[in-house]
């Protein structure tokens, strides 16, 4: 029970032997009061604190958060990052960008998740009330951070790329500048990085200097994991400058990154292997749906369907740029739908309830 002070008693004697409307001022003061206590406790409450931004009241993370138990048999510690990037204004993140987020953060609980968001970069003291921000920051190892991108391109043959305006008047510019600021990320910092359309299914750490084949004749950057300064994300940077065409869809991404390893193997065509140091993965690690089967996603696959699908595979690209259009049933048997039950749990529940 709040105790009343003592100059609020001495004020109920004075406003009892007066008119009534003074009681009705007594009882207001008496209400705020209280309120500011009550108020105050809350904030002081060291448990109400989130990990960096206060956290909406719809998202209850007690019950999303995997315990210490749930992690006690993972991977040993790592100091590797694993970063998403998003290039765009965007600042109100899909279910799909809330799953990719959410599912590295569980496969990777020892790792720092760091999602770097371009429309963050103007000055904003917090993060914009959106669920999938206070879903996100319910998970310790989620960080949140803007996007300086003359800061990010300082000290690369990409800076003065990125300073010349007309760039932003071609039709890929923002596609392309995602696949700058990927190989930029590798070569500054190290770690993984992850377009915010996968679905991670396992811990990625020991695929080092390692991309993904997404067919026959080409890499995807869409999945990277490289040490710090690595040679090949250096001559990465080297060959978007020397051989830029932001006219043309995919020669700063794939098709750059075909062009580098072909090189760096002394190949003709791209096959599953290692070279110098630097591996090019299998289809089926990181790209076990291929492009032109995107809507294989959406069809109903069985419970041993989806385990021998998944059996070698480390995450799946779910090709949004192609199937974000395509309507999902929450709940169903489609192996998408099967996917965000399985391994972003937290988003799938906030899926079925909307």
């Amino acid at each position: 029970m709040l105790r009343m002070p003592s100059c609020l008693l001495k004020l109920t004697r004075v406003v009892l032997s007066h008119k009534p409307c003074a009681l009705f001022i007594l009882i207001f003061v008496f209400v705020s009061f209280a309120y500011i206590k009550l108020y105050w406790g809350i904030e002081e409450d060291p448990k109400s604190h989130g990990p960096t931004y206060s956290l909406s009241a719809e998202i209850g993370c007690a019950h999303y958060v995997p315990s210490p138990l749930d992690t006690a048999g993972g991977p040993s510690p790592s100091t590797g990052n694993v970063f998403f990037v998003e290039t765009s204004e965007q600042t109100s993140p899909s279910y799909l960008f809330s799953c990719s987020v959410e599912s590295a953060a569980r496969s990777h609980p020892m790792s720092r998740v760091v999602v770097l968001m371009k429309g963050l970069a103007k000055g904003n003291a917090s993060l914009p009330k959106h669920w999938a921000f206070s879903l996100l920051s319910c998970f310790p190892n989620v960080e949140i951070q803007p996007l300086d991108l003359t800061e990010f391109f300082s000290g690369t043959p990409l800076a003065q790329w990125f300073q010349q305006p007309q760039r932003q008047q071609e039709p890929h510019f923002l596609h392309v500048l995602s696949d700058a600021c990927r190989i930029v990320l590798m070569w500054k910092f190290g770690g993984i990085y992850l377009d915010t359309d996968f679905i991670v299914l396992k811990n990625l750490q020991n695929l080092t200097n390692a991309l993904g084949i997404q067919d026959d004749n080409e890499l995807n950057g869409a999945f990277l994991s490289f040490k710090a300064k690595h040679k090949f994300m250096e001559l990465c940077m080297q060959d978007f400058v020397q051989n830029y065409n932001g006219w043309v869809w995919g020669h700063q991404g794939p098709g750059l990154l075909t062009r580098v390893f072909k090189k760096w193997c002394s190949l003709e065509t791209i096959k599953s292997m290692s070279c110098r140091g630097v591996s090019a993965l299998a289809r089926e690690v990181v790209y076990p749906i291929p492009w032109q089967n995107w809507k294989k996603l959406f069809e109903a696959v069985t419970a041993l369907e989806l385990q021998e699908l998944l059996k070698s595979t480390y995450a799946v690209h779910i090709w949004n740029k192609l199937s974000h259009e395509t309507k999902l049933e929450i709940p169903s048997h489609a192996l998408l739908a099967q996917l965000y039950s399985q391994f972003c749990p937290a988003t799938y529940a906030k899926m079925k309830q909307d």
